[in-house]
């Protein structure tokens, strides 16, 4: 359980201290007062990544050179700083070399109303989906993604520039390693997260629809067979042009595609349950729920959906959730409640 957040120039705020409720704790705002940057800044600190962007620099606070970010998980304090020269984690005032002590403290799933892409967009998502479930569940996945995605633009950069197969062989053996043990743990967590995903999205959506979710690798065949017959297609692409870098989740909604035949209420249902699933799968192998931050995803559902949904949030998480309004939420006495204006984070009475 998170207790306490503190940013230091990160998005929009100079300083701002947040003290998370053991339970559900709602931010309520307006539109741009930087809902979204606490939710991110909790993610950032927990899991060192940002759910919204790649580049660190986005993070600062404008004309700043660097953003710090100290909380405390359970027992444990986390410090994470990051300035034009680079990042300092630690824990408990002690600084990690290496981040794999540092993740092992908290695990997160995060909900946006850009999830609806899970199921229209493009491939990249639904592997960023499972990228980001694998490093927090899957032992050795983040060192196969890093990996994989270092070798794959080493040997991309050889083929554009059209340099002799020996030399992008060279890069082939650790491709293969790396890339098969992607595969199948991706495969793996296909395979778990399909009927939690099923069930979030019938209890959801209130209908017995079928959801299913298949992994769909970025190769025909053992990984290794495809990439030698691929040679000829490479040369001409210049590019490596099957792997894990092409892997995607097939989607189908009572058997058909999700993305051509669910209607937008059905596609909202089935993301909400795909990151639902994330966090069951979490639940179930490591005893006790991620972290839950939603990023107000309620005004694009009606009122039914929205009280289904926190129905079919896992029972005992700790939950933080950005709203702008919550006259349709049934309070409880745990509910923390804070309205964010002008910089300002202050309770409800």
């Amino acid at each position: 359980m998170i207790t306490q957040v503190r940013l230091s120039q990160f998005r929009c705020f100079d300083s701002l201290d947040v003290h998370p409720g053991p339970q559900r704790t709602y931010v309520v705002g307006k539109n741009s007062q930087g809902k979204t940057s606490i939710l991110e800044a909790i993610c950032v600190l927990l899991r060192l990544q940002s759910p919204r962007t790649s580049t660190v620099t986005d993070l600062f606070k404008s004309k700043t050179n660097g953003f710090a970010l100290e909380g405390v998980f359970n027992d444990t304090r986390l410090s994470f700083r990051n300035t034009d020269e680079g990042r300092q984690i630690s824990l408990d005032s002690k600084v990690q070399l290496k981040s794999a002590d540092y993740l092992e403290v908290a695990r997160v799933t995060w909900f946006a109303n850009t999830d609806l892409e899970l199921v229209k967009g493009g491939g990249a998502l639904r592997r960023r989906y499972l990228d980001f479930l694998g490093v927090q569940s899957a032992p050795g996945y983040k060192r196969a993604l890093s990996n994989y995605e270092r070798t794959q633009r080493s040997r991309n950069a050889l083929l554009k520039v059209g340099r002799h197969r020996r030399e992008i062989a060279a890069f082939d053996s650790s491709l293969i390693e790396s890339g098969e043990l992607l595969m199948e743990a991706r495969a793996g967590l296909c395979s778990s997260l399909a009927p939690l995903a099923r069930s979030s999205c019938e209890e959801i959506s209130g209908q017995a629809d079928t959801l299913e979710i298949r992994y769909r690798p970025g190769c025909n065949g053992p990984f290794a067979e495809a990439l030698a017959a691929s040679r000829d297609e490479e040369d001409r692409l210049r590019q490596t042009v099957c792997g894990p870098h092409r892997d995607d989740i097939d989607i189908a909604l009572n058997g058909l595609k999700a993305s051509a035949f669910a209607s937008e209420g059905q596609q909202r249902s089935i993301a909400l349950a795909l990151k639902i699933a994330q966090a069951l799968h979490i639940e179930n192998l490591h005893g006790q729920p991620p972290l839950l931050l939603l990023d107000d995803i309620f005004g694009e559902l009606d009122t039914e959906r929205r009280n289904r949904l926190l129905m079919a949030l896992p029972a005992h998480a700790q939950a933080v959730i950005t709203t702008t309004f919550l006259d349709w939420v049934d309070h409880t006495a745990s509910d923390a409640i804070f309205l964010l204006a002008d910089g300002r984070l202050t309770p409800r009475k």
